[in-house]
């Protein structure tokens, strides 16, 4: 059983994952789709935000926390203690849809900020990056364009 982790808090999921294809289009696909679900437009993908990404996830390899890069994107991250697709990783950020509500416009019953961050309305430019550790798992970063999550607004 590999171990996986995302943030905005950390949840810990047992999950066994197979190996994948880190493509720009395997990370896109499941946040389109994800965004069509409640009638947002589609993200592109951005050779900027894409080097952002895949600079900070050369400097967590060493030890892939789970630790905001602090930089000017809003971003995602995950970790898993074996491999972890692109697609999955996205899809575990999606999952958090159960505990938004869009009513109150907040978390009901666990984390979701992951996943209002994936629909964010606005956030329409896309990077992302995936490492091995050196300790062994993958580390997993998503970076958006403009942020998302700002407090006191909707996603959609």
């Amino acid at each position: 059983m590999a171990r996986l982790y995302f943030t905005s808090l950390t949840l810990a999921l047992l999950m066994h994952v197979s190996q994948a294809q880190n493509s720009p289009q395997d990370f896109l696909a499941p946040h389109n789709a994800a965004r069509a679900n409640v009638s947002v437009g589609p993200m592109t993908w951005d050779t900027t935000v894409a080097a952002y990404a895949r600079d900070y996830a050369n400097r967590r390899v060493g030890d892939c926390n789970l630790t905001p890069s602090g930089g000017r994107y809003g971003e995602n991250l995950a970790w898993s203690s074996a491999d972890l697709p692109a697609g999955e990783a996205v899809k575990l950020w999606a999952s958090q849809k159960e505990f938004y509500d869009y009513g109150s416009n907040s978390c009901k019953g666990g984390e979701c900020r992951s996943y209002t961050q994936v629909v964010w309305r606005n956030s329409v430019r896309l990077g992302c990056a995936s490492v091995t550790c050196r300790t062994g798992g993958t580390f997993v970063i998503c970076s958006y364009d403009p942020p998302g999550n700002v407090v006191g607004r909707r996603p959609y």
